[in-house]
């Protein structure tokens, strides 16, 4: 299959103010370079062949007919080469100066795009030698070739097309790059010789990524660096390439020899943004002027054996801590102010939980804690139900128990052994037979418990379930599947771990404490009984496998639709080292078989807030048929 990718490069050589000769080298050996990178798009900065610092001599007849010969030459050295290659040169048409990209592949110049928005403040004076591109459109000759003059596309593949704006054009309120973006270009090239002042490299940052992710595309940036007349200004070599608003990769500023940033971007993530977001297209259809799609180049997609992006283990959890620790804190305010509106809408005053000792009923108790600081009302308002069956293990059933105290909430105990095996007396089953009614029996007493407690005491009971449980289907229908409210519903394992170590740092120590050993205790519906030593028998990633990679499928095939076989590559990346490829393919495929088999539990799902980017409610993000067949997603 078609890897979705396509490796790209912004570079900023050094460069020799008037110094053609130079530039050129410098241009050929970066050409020679990406080619034995496996690069397909090669970025130069603004007007590199010159130099951005030319001043008057951009006037000069020499330098143009320089410039002129050395896009020729360095043309004909792409020439066997699939690599498509940008770079900025001043282009004389109809007796005007444009400050321009000229667009290589093979041999062949396939556009010249000149710059719509020439600066003249500050330091800045273009219009002193340029004439703005807007609206210009024609043909030029260079050689032997007619080439096309003007704002236009490019497409390079079935999937990838390209538009190229020049540095002073993305600054402005409305940027050439958001008509061609919706006219079709899912790839910018921005040509740029961007000063160096305090703090503006942060905002240059900022709307590169901004910009990116406002037209769900791949900006790649490319800006005049080291060798720069330093007269007034200086240059750092600024390079960048940034993906639907993630920065990929930065090439280092102030480099002496030169600096480059290289990145695999994924077009099938970026059509999949599209696609999920129907006001980009109703956007386009407001567009006055559509660019013209220049030429359809061959540039295949980078093979998987060459992509060399890395892939977070956890795109869940922000790996910064700073970042993480902000996050955790929002997505608490989120959970907590959701089940806030919901006891006020309801007229209650009573939060009901069932604890276990587990995370997700921890978390859940966190939540009821602070919704209970957000409408003044005493934690004694949360009733903690803790119902020992035939799986608790002491280790579990005392951090509940302790847990609740620390909170001054209301704690009841209601053991369920003797109604379970009363129960199971009654439809004739075996006690001894440990299957799933054994299982099931125990889970939905436990829940018509709490649903009882809950219109006795006048509460409303707070499901616990989290979102990686609900994508696998691991949860017993009309039980621990079932609440008045789900408040963990958008949260998924790996981040609900993280939700719970964040609280542990910001509580007293005695609450930290029994929440470290929570966090530190095996993941168990404890519907089995525990070994001899009295410890957990039934341990959940024993029998799904990891839940860190069964977040990564589920944030990567939800999120972009991403097919299993880049999956299954992608998460071969992330997790090399720690798991083999078998056991990456078992797990993504007991993933999908049991994501489809248990749509039937998502269908009927109770309130619950969203709290990031994925989500499995039905009267929201995610609508399937209970029924879809598999087939096809299995065959891999």
């Amino acid at each position: 299959m078609n890897s979705g990718f396509l490796k790209v490069a912004a570079v900023s050589p050094r460069v020799t103010v008037g110094g053609i000769k130079q530039n050129l080298e410098n241009a050929v050996r970066e050409l020679r370079a990406a080619e034995r990178d496996g690069i397909k798009l090669l970025a130069f900065p603004e007007l590199y062949l010159s130099a951005y610092t030319c001043g008057d001599l951009f006037l000069q007849r020499t330098l143009q007919e320089d410039c002129k010969e050395a896009l020729l030459t360095l043309c004909g050295e792409t020439k066997g080469t699939d690599i498509v290659v940008c770079i900025g040169v001043p282009m004389v048409w109809k007796a005007r100066l444009y400050n321009c990209a000229a667009v290589l592949q093979n041999g062949e110049i396939l556009a010249v795009i000149p710059k719509t928005y020439l600066p003249n403040y500050n330091e800045y004076y273009e219009k002193r030698w340029f004439a703005s591109g807007d609206g210009v459109r024609g043909t030029l000759t260079l050689g032997t070739q007619t080439v096309p003059f003007g704002q236009m596309l490019v497409r390079l593949s079935e999937h990838a097309m390209l538009g190229v704006e020049l540095c002073e054009d993305l600054w402005v309120p409305a940027p050439p790059s958001t008509s061609l973006c919706l006219a079709g270009a899912n790839i910018i090239v921005n040509l740029s010789a961007s000063n160096e002042a305090v703090t503006k490299n942060d905002y240059r940052r900022s709307i590169i990524a901004t910009q990116s992710a406002k037209c769900f595309c791949a900006y790649v940036y490319a800006s005049a660096g080291v060798g720069e007349s330093s007269t007034d200004l200086v240059f750092s070599g600024a390079c960048t390439v940034a993906e639907n608003g993630t920065i990929l990769s930065e090439g280092e500023r102030f480099a002496f020899d030169g600096s480059r940033a290289v990145a695999d971007i994924d077009l099938d993530k970026l059509l999949a943004e599209r696609l999920r977001d129907g006001s980009f297209a109703d956007n386009a259809a407001h567009l006055a002027d559509i660019p013209a799609v220049s030429t359809c180049v061959p540039v295949p997609e980078t093979a998987f054996a060459h992509v060399t992006r890395r892939f977070d283990k956890h795109p869940f959890v922000p790996s910064d801590e700073r970042e993480k620790d902000a996050r955790c804190r929002e997505i608490l305010s989120i959970q907590s102010h959701a089940l806030a509106k919901r006891l006020d809408h309801t007229g209650l005053q009573k939060a009901v939980v069932g604890i276990s000792g587990g995370l997700d009923s921890t978390l859940a108790l966190l939540v009821c804690v602070r919704t209970m600081q957000i409408l003044k009302q005493p934690t004694e308002n949360i009733l903690c139900v803790t119902m020992p069956g035939f799986g608790t293990t002491d280790r579990t059933y005392h951090n509940a128990c302790d847990l609740v105290r620390a909170f001054g909430a209301q704690l009841m105990e209601i053991p369920i052994r003797d109604a379970a095996l009363g129960h199971m007396r009654d439809i004739g089953h075996d006690p001894s037979v440990q299957d799933v009614t054994y299982e099931n029996t125990q889970a939905r007493e436990r829940t018509q418990i709490l649903m009882d407690l809950a219109n006795k005491h006048g509460g409303l009971l707070v499901g616990t379930g989290d979102l990686s449980e609900l994508a696998l289907g691991w949860c017993t229908y009309n039980a621990d599947h079932m609440s008045m409210y789900g408040v963990n519903a958008g949260v998924p394992k790996t981040l609900v771990r993280h939700l719970v170590e964040n609280e542990a740092e910001h509580l007293s120590e005695n609450v930290a404490c029994i929440l470290r050993d929570i966090l530190d205790t095996p993941v168990s519906p404890e519907l089995l009984p525990p070994d001899k030593e009295g410890n957990i028998q039934q341990k959940t990633e024993e029998a799904l496998g990891p839940y860190e990679v069964h977040d990564f499928f589920l944030y990567h095939f939800l999120r972009f639709g991403t097919h299993p076989e880049k999956l299954l590559f992608m998460a071969a990346c992330a997790f090399e080292g720690t798991y083999s490829n078998e056991q990456l393919t078992r797990w993504l495929k007991l993933f999908l078989r049991r994501f489809f088999a248990n749509q039937f539990k998502r269908s009927c799902l109770p309130d619950g807030p969203k709290v990031g980017s994925v989500s499995l409610s039905p009267r929201g993000d995610w609508r399937m048929p209970s029924d879809a067949d598999s087939a096809d997603w299995m065959d891999f």
